[in-house]
């Protein structure tokens, strides 16, 4: 299993989160297979989202998906505040 790992600030919660939610993306048609949101304790203008794939293929696929897509449009991700950082891990344990 892969994860392609997201984080990056944001400037509101509840717009991010509605944007997250109308999935500009597919995210099961991209071949996610679970995901989880998280926000830091201390900082709550910023997100932490893991979205876990059966290939590394996929993970790079969706994200090359979120940079032509998603994150170069502010109509598309209205609450995003800076680049994102962004990983691909695969899962051994």
């Amino acid at each position: 299993m892969f994860t392609l790992q997201i984080e990056h600030a944001i400037k509101d919660f509840d717009i991010w989160k509605a944007a997250f939610d109308r999935d500009p993306v597919d995210r099961a048609g991209s071949g996610v297979v679970a995901h989880r949101i998280g926000r830091p304790v201390d900082d709550a203008q910023y997100i932490v989202v893991e979205l876990d794939f059966e290939s590394r293929e996929q993970a790079e696929g969706l994200l090359a998906n979120l940079h032509e897509k998603v994150w170069n449009s502010p109509d598309v991700a209205p609450a995003l505040s800076g680049a994102p950082k962004t990983r691909i891990v695969e899962v051994v344990g």
